[in-house]
């Protein structure tokens, strides 16, 4: 079992895609440079990113489905959402750290 799990991590693991992309040369800057700052070489920080973004984008279009009951029982929370507490309110009112 241990061996079948390495044997599926390396699979995994394996670069034998070529992504390729052209750019600014101000744009490479910044990013070599942000990768050097993270110690990673470049490549890996492009691949980490444009990973967080994907993986940001597709969770931001989870579908979900309901019954008919439970869609009506969503659309009534939607409808009336809960009443602020004093604490929130205050905190709302409160003038931000940035104008202070």
């Amino acid at each position: 079992m241990a061996q079948h799990a390495r044997t599926d991590r390396s699979a995994s693991a394996r670069k034998d895609d070529v992504i390729q992309i052209r750019a600014a040369a101000e744009l490479k800057a910044m990013l070599s440079r942000a990768a050097s700052l993270r110690g990673q070489k470049l490549s890996e920080f492009m691949l980490a990113s444009a990973r967080r973004e994907a993986e940001a984008a597709i969770l931001d279009q989870r579908t979900f489905f309901l019954d008919a009951e439970q869609h009506e029982q969503f659309l009534s929370l939607l409808d009336a959402p809960p009443v602020p507490s004093p604490k929130l309110e205050k905190l709302m009112k409160r003038e931000p750290l940035w104008n202070r």
